[in-house]
């Protein structure tokens, strides 16, 4: 095991904003975190867990342990009448893996092609877009306890998922609590953040598959090419496109994706805005409530293209704030507040950011 010191993080964050890491361990596999518990010195460190970077805001350098997840490897680990599981490492990237399960002939997460992160980040955020979430396509995991060392499988009860949302995103008891039930594996409802590392995502593919074409952008792509049954290639391309030409390619302009969410609201709450704002873009959903699109909540209080400093709004998508050089995590998160402002004052809604400030 190599603890690397003073790592510049410049490389490992999407929005490309300049920091550094104290102290960094590149975790390849279980063997390494079980070498960082067995080391006094590292063991009673607070950690810091890296994937991909896509949906963190550095403000600082980072002082705790940085665990950079880098386990790697993707494998058909079942298959059946009903479906096909597949095993992959947490390091892995998420698009990358899309495209190779087409490749191989097991399509179902085509409406999440062109993603950014890691596979080990997709279960953390419940990654989504174009109608499908990753809960919809989720087998289980393997993690590792930061505390015990003790090693377990989640299923997707335990994982707790919702809007962008799981266990892992909510903060951890404390170290001293018991936190595991009698398997040895988290109590349902607490939550992981920091405490558990993941080191491999299991998938479930259905059999027959079936396209997820529910989405205005894909049934306007239906319309414009005239294709009204696509397969699973045909919708992965739709999506390519579709997010080529609204977000920016990080490796070129920094950014984290959508940096808020899309907030729920009572339908009663939706009647009260549309009397006032009648074009405002919203999605009924199953249980009742309705979805505002915050990218048009932030477009009509006049943000897109905007600045402070070196981030502003992207000026295709509201919805993404973007560096547009040197930025600093302050100014990233004094144009996301002003955002904030300005949205709850007009329309009495209160955004949350998607990343994680650290």
């Amino acid at each position: 095991m190599l603890v690397e010191k003073n790592v510049p993080l410049q490389p490992y964050n999407t929005f490309h904003i300049v920091a550094k890491a104290f102290s960094l361990v590149r975790v390849t596999g279980v063997d390494v975190l079980d070498q960082v518990l067995a080391d006094p010195e590292l063991a009673a460190e607070p950690r810091f867990i890296l994937g991909g970077g896509s949906n963190i805001v550095l403000t600082g350098d980072v002082r705790p342990l940085v665990l950079k997840v880098e386990v790697m490897g993707r494998r058909v680990l079942q298959e059946t009448d009903k479906g096909t599981v597949i095993e992959v490492g947490a390091g892995e990237n998420w698009h990358e893996l899309v495209a190779w399960t087409l490749d191989q002939g097991y399509p179902g997460l085509e409406n999440l092609a062109m993603i950014p992160g890691t596979v080990g980040a997709s279960p953390v955020q419940n990654i989504g877009a174009y109608g499908l979430e990753l809960q919809d396509r989720f087998h289980s995991l393997d993690a590792t306890d930061l505390v015990t060392g003790a090693r377990y499988t989640l299923d997707a009860a335990q994982c707790g998922f919702g809007y962008r949302d799981s266990v892992f995103k909510h903060p951890a008891p404390d170290a001293a609590s018991a936190a595991l039930g009698a398997d040895g594996a988290p109590v349902t409802g607490f939550g992981l953040r920091d405490r558990v590392v993941i080191t491999h995502v299991r998938l479930f593919l259905p059999k027959p598959w079936k396209p997820v074409l529910g989405y205005a952008d894909l049934e306007r792509k239906m319309i414009e090419t005239g294709i009204t049954a696509p397969d699973a290639r045909q919708i992965f391309d739709w999506v390519c496109a579709i997010r080529s030409a609204k977000l920016p390619n990080p490796a070129v302009l920094g950014n984290a994706g959508s940096f808020f969410k899309n907030p729920q609201v009572t339908r009663e709450q939706c009647d009260d805005i549309i009397q006032r704002e009648p074009r405002i873009v919203h999605y009924p959903l199953d249980n009742g409530a309705v979805k505002l699109a915050a990218g048009w909540l932030i477009d009509a209080c006049g943000w897109k293209g905007k600045s402070v400093g070196n981030a502003a709004v992207y000026e295709r998508q509201a919805l993404v704030l973007v560096n547009r050089g040197d930025a600093t995590g302050g100014e990233v998160m004094t144009l996301a507040r002003a955002i904030q402002t300005s949205v709850y004052e007009r329309f009495g809604i209160q955004l949350e950011p998607e990343p994680v400030v650290v």
